[in-house]
């Protein structure tokens, strides 16, 4: 947790490799993965690099392992996991072999494939001849064919010419069967009628070559009379994509030829089903490597890009690189770079340089996999400036406690707690799961936050005394009645004296008596306003704290008088003596206080108070009563206005003249030190690095103003003073949410409660036992899809404004930027999301 209260410190480091070792020293470093490089090749274009060439070669790798992979998944052959026994990135020499194996795999696969299309065209041409050949055989006979003379045979010619112009032609083929209707069509129209159509459906689709899908095809057979109409209907079919096959018009030539059709279609099948089982085996053998294939090429890949931004040194001799290290991790990165050159056996040894900047590191906050559910939601709002307290580290405990303060049901809470529980014990099964699905990875990530959320609200469910809108009796009711029933049922508006000796403390959370009470919601509306107005106070009051650990750190410690002080006497006078006033209020005005002006019914309001105080108003008491709940409270909250009046200039000009004044001191004093500076140099002394760590004025949430005129800094300290003056009465009033919502849930629970369950409860006999199943399985649907998935989104989103807008802004610039190592891992990772 240490780790987390801020982010870590970083170093601007300067490596020099040797190009014999540079592929393998940089593959260690992707292995560690905490390392940032940085691109010394800016100006240069990316087809101009050094290692440009085998950039390409892995991407035509990658090529043929996807082709591969494609081939394997059409197949339906599963791929291995390989998760547990991650290669690490081959050697340059090792990957000449995989190259030469999978240019033979791909071409064997290519070869398959067009042979394969080949011989299902083939079969689908005889299928196709089959079906032609068995279906016109109810369409013309013999005699149809040969002998069938027109009618309307021409009174002039000889026998022999009117014979032959009595005759019919044909042709037979198939179309496909969405193209019938228009097919038909334009064969009447071309010959004005004269072209006799019959076709026939196939029951059975066929397969295409080439993608497999099912087709619906027609055969049909038009009869024609005339060699002019022959080429119209030949065209036609052309421009249909209809296939023509030869049909004898003879009954035996029909049958012969579909004997030998079927013969050459038997053979077929079988080399197709030979070609299938070898294409199956080259796969099947090749499916075992591919995954580890795919892994070192892509880490190659990774490296050869890598090596892309560093530079050549003058003598071609050394690449030299920049990138950007934790200095927890730098004996890390040196143990890489030693292991690198080792692997190679270089003789020269590489070495790493910790050179001094001005310009800002990235930010990196080391988290687990419990924390950084929480970091995420952190840098969803910004990443934190470099060195900036991180507001996660306390969002592991506030963010769970909000989200209970509105989801406060014991049930509802248990329900969280299983499933947060499900996903961490089985993580390890859980985590490998593919394609789950954007909603199950976020669920999946924030599986701590889940079981967090679910036990605080359990602990909550508990205060309020609710579970699934009825309370437990866990301790006894402190509340006695102690009059008979003939009392209560003489007199029903009788109530029992508060100050009664009868009524005692219930030890943890509500008494349960409260369920029966009328005057249920009124008291829990107080109840619960008072605590989110407490609890927004308080969290406020600890985010403008948190300020200081920042002006601490970066060595602001003017703002510390001329920010925070201001900001928090504002706070606390106002809406801190709020809260006081409500603690003091409940601890003078108890039940058993009879004496006046402290009975229960003299009781001020404290939200009246505070309105008289800021308008300095007075409002006249019940008779009996006094208006204050002590003697000096008037001066005091006089006094506690004029104050937090006084803090609104000190924010306003107090940083603005500070600047102001320290900026003529530095000119003067800079102006006096510049010749002994100068000497200093002259003489040969190394001058004090100018790093980053050591300017700490400058960054990390404290901008430089040494550039910015001071009217833009008056306007700029004047936006702020307002803002946060009038934040500051609306984030109070923002924490109502908490009991808003609170109140919300529990009464449509209650809602939810009284007229789905109950109506089952009632019911009696063995229609109530049926009724009663079925009623309580809607009330757990609906207690599932309402209660816990939408009012948890609901408060959930709740919870991250209060901690976003309320909290984080007090006192989080998140200015940074992300640190993004040089990680396989996180290459692999990002793939498999993608």
């Amino acid at each position: 947790m240490g780790d987390m209260f801020r982010s870590e410190e970083m170093a601007l480091c300067q490596m020099f490799i040797q190009p014999e070792a540079a592929y393998t020293s940089v593959s260690e470093l992707g292995e560690t993965g905490c390392v940032q490089f940085r691109d010394l090749n800016v100006n240069v274009n990316a087809f101009q690099r050094k290692f440009v060439t085998e950039v390409r070669r892995c991407d035509e790798l990658e090529r043929k392992i996807r082709y591969i992979e494609t081939e394997i998944k059409k197949d339906g052959i599963v791929l291995p996991d390989i998760q547990d026994d991650i290669p690490r990135a081959p050697n340059p020499r090792e990957i000449i072999d995989l190259e030469a194996h999978l240019e033979k795999t791909e071409s064997e696969m290519i070869e398959l494939a067009q042979n394969e299309v080949n011989m299902k065209s083939n079969y689908l041409e005889l299928t196709e001849l089959r079906k032609v050949l068995e279906n016109t055989q109810g369409f013309f006979s013999d005699q149809e064919v040969l002998n069938l003379d027109s009618s309307n045979r021409g009174a002039g010619g000889d026998e022999a010419t009117a014979q032959h112009r009595g005759r019919l032609g044909f042709v037979a083929g198939v179309i496909n069967r969405e193209r019938v209707f228009g097919f038909e069509r334009m064969l009447w129209r071309i010959s004005r009628g004269n072209v006799f159509l019959k076709r026939s459906d196939l029951d059975e689709p066929l397969n295409d070559p080439a993608t497999g899908h099912p087709i619906y095809k027609t055969v049909f057979v038009a009869f024609f009379q005339g060699e002019q109409l022959k080429n119209r209907i030949k065209k036609v079919c052309t421009g249909f994509h209809a296939s023509l096959y030869p049909c004898p018009s003879s009954h035996n030539e029909r049958e012969e030829m579909v004997k030998n059709v079927r013969t050459r279609l038997e053979d077929l099948k079988l080399v197709l089903s030979q070609t299938e089982d070898h294409r199956s085996r080259v796969l099947a053998t090749v499916s075992k490597n591919l995954p580890s294939w795919s892994i070192m090429v892509k880490k190659m890949k990774a490296i050869y890009h890598t090596l892309n931004l560093f530079n050549m040194d003058v003598t071609k001799k050394c690449l030299i690189g920049e990138c950007w290290v934790p200095t927890k991790d730098l004996p890390v990165v040196q143990k890489a770079l030693s292991d690198g050159s080792a692997a190679v056996g270089s003789t020269i040894p590489s070495f790493l340089n910790v050179i001094d900047t001005n310009e800002q590191p990235p930010t990196f906050n080391r988290t687990n996999k419990f924390t950084r559910g929480f970091q995420n939601l952190i840098d969803a709002y910004g990443v934190a400036s470099y060195r900036e307290c991180n507001p996660a580290l306390y969002t592991c405990i506030t963010f769970p406690f909000l989200f209970a303060v509105m989801f406060g049901d014991l049930g509802h809470g248990l329900i969280l707690v299983l499933f947060g529980a499900w996903m961490v014990l089985c993580e390890r099964k859980l985590a490998r799961i593919r394609n789950g699905g954007e909603i199950w990875n976020i669920f999946f990530g924030g599986r701590y936050i889940i079981l967090l959320m679910g036990l605080f609200a359990v602990y909550t469910g508990i205060v309020y005394n609710d579970v699934f809108s009825k309370s437990m009796n866990l301790f006894g009711s402190r509340w006695v009645n102690n009059y008979n029933r003939t009392t209560v049922l003489t007199n029903p508006s009788l109530q029992l004296p508060p100050n009664s000796s009868a009524v005692g403390v219930y030890p943890f959370g509500l008494d349960p008596v409260w369920q029966l009470a009328d005057n249920k919601i009124i008291f829990l509306n107080s109840f619960k306003m008072k605590l989110s107005i407490i609890f927004g106070v308080l969290h406020m009051v600890f985010g403008v704290s948190m300020s200081v650990v920042n002006f601490t750190h970066f060595k602001r410690y003017a703002s510390i008088f001329l920010e925070f002080v201001p900001q928090i006497l504002f706070l606390l006078l106002l809406f801190g003596y709020m809260v006081f006033m409500m603690f003091f209020k409940w601890v003078t005005y108890d039940s058993h206080t009879d004496f006046q002006p402290h009975t229960p019914g003299c009781a001020p309001s404290v939200l009246i108070m505070f309105i008289n105080m800021m308008l300095f108003k007075n409002t006249p008491p019940p008779k009996g009563c006094k208006e204050f709940m002590f003697e000096s409270q008037p001066d005091v909250q006089k006094t506690f206005v004029i104050m937090g009046l006084i803090c609104i200039p000190w924010m306003l000009l107090g940083k603005p003249l500070y600047i102001k004044f320290t900026r003529k001191s530095n000119a003067h004093s800079k102006h006096n030190g510049q010749l002994t500076g100068n000497m200093e140099v002259a003489e040969g002394e190394t001058p004090l690095p100018t790093g980053f760590s050591g300017n700490e004025e400058s960054g990390g949430g404290g901008n430089s103003h040494d550039d910015e005129p001071m009217s833009e800094i008056y306007i700029h300290q004047a936006i702020h003073t307002i803002e946060y003056v009038l934040s500051t009465i609306s984030h109070t009033a923002s924490y109502l949410r908490l009991w808003a919502l609170s109140l919300a849930h529990a009464q449509l629970s209650e809602v939810l409660w009284n007229m789905v369950l109950s109506l089952g409860l009632k019911m009696s006999g063995v229609g109530g036992i049926i009724g009663l199943y079925i009623i309580f399985g809607a009330w757990c649907l609906f207690t599932l899809a309402i209660l816990v998935l939408m009012e948890g989104l609901s408060a959930f989103l709740h919870t991250l404004r209060l901690h976003w807008v309320e909290f984080m802004s007090k006192f989080y610039e998140g200015l940074g930027y992300a640190f993004q190592p040089f990680s396989f891992k996180a290459i692999l990772d990002g793939e498999e999301e993608e």
